[in-house]
């Protein structure tokens, strides 16, 4: 009896398109490790140009990193449309694990037992968060429509469209330079409107190939989920680089994926409702798994900055 209800349970999240979710899990590691490049390899060339006394934007291997944040958009905007964003968000972990070995490699920073420490937490965490992972909900361009005009989801876009504007004409000019939560609140909160705009992408995408009334408004409602998308990429890029020119690149990925890990995970469960598809159980082990993934990044960032030893000193 019991085989029969593991087989009826496996038949049921196949036909619940769990290989369309696997394919998402697929392709978020792969992004994943693409994407940890990213910074380390910008990170080395800012620090060239500064040796050399020109701009970073003449670079190679600064542009080098751009290209692979350009693969990885691309890689994560696939795995969002396959997978549900509670899970492909939290996967990018595996891309602070992969930054931090090249970091070691390209800029020369040592990885301590802490840092190890924190590489297996985010594995174990990423594991967990791949075996709890809910089934792709099904949804369409009409019902991201209905979601759109939600008044609890007007009223939280402007309310962060209105944050983001203090953010970046007044507090960031004041304050950026010398509080790292400045940039890292702007980068995070963009999060929100590039995660739900890419998955959305993806639903609006088929209709507009099929004749009929809703065309016209298919094609309108792609247009505005793209142009989002552009600007909040850019307004990214921006003040990810002047982060990465002030801050310390290791304490800024470590406070940057946990804060852009929680927002994009809000914005995408409240519109999308992504969360619907999870019994309790699975809640409270992705919940666990998402804190021990949070704790493996810091502790993984944490470890560049802190001195370790075994035997204590003597007085």
């Amino acid at each position: 009896e019991k085989m029969t209800e593991v087989g009826d349970f496996v038949a049921l999240k196949l036909a619940g398109g769990l290989p369309g979710v696997l394919s998402g899990i697929v392709i978020a590691v792969t992004s994943s490790f693409i994407n940890g490049s990213t910074f380390v390899l910008q990170k080395k060339g800012i620090i060239r140009s500064r040796e050399r006394g020109r701009s970073y934007l003449c670079d190679v291997v600064w542009w080098s990193g751009t290209v692979c944040m350009i693969i990885g958009q691309i890689g994560n905007f696939l795995a969002y449309n396959l997978a549900p964003a509670v899970i492909v968000t939290p996967l990018g972990a595996l891309g602070v694990l992969f930054g931090a070995v090249l970091a070691s490699w390209i800029l020369e920073e040592h990885l301590n037992v802490l840092g190890k420490l924190g590489c297996v937490l985010c594995c174990c965490g990423s594991v967990v968060l791949i075996i709890h992972a809910p089934s792709a909900v099904a949804t369409s361009r009409l019902k991201l429509e209905e979601r759109l005009t939600d008044p609890v989801i007007v009223i939280s876009a402007l309310l962060v469209v209105l944050l983001l504007i203090a953010l970046i004409l007044w507090i960031a000019p004041a304050h950026g330079k010398s509080n790292i939560m400045v940039y890292v609140a702007i980068c995070s909160l963009l999060g929100s409107f590039t995660v739900p705009s890419s998955k959305g992408l993806g639903l609006v995408a088929p209709d507009l190939f099929v004749e009929g009334p809703g065309s016209t408004r298919a094609l309108a409602l792609f247009l505005v989920l793209l142009v989002t998308l552009t600007v909040s990429i850019l307004i990214q890029f921006v003040f990810i680089n002047k982060a990465l020119e002030c801050f310390s690149s290791n304490m800024f990925e470590a406070i940057y994926f946990v804060t852009f890990t929680s927002t994009v995970i809000f914005a995408s469960a409240l519109l999308f409702k992504e969360w619907t598809a999870l019994t309790v159980t699975d809640s409270l082990a992705m919940l666990c798994a998402l804190t021990t993934v949070c704790v493996g990044v810091t502790l993984l960032r944490i470890s560049q900055e802190a001195v370790v030893t075994w035997k204590q000193k003597e007085a």
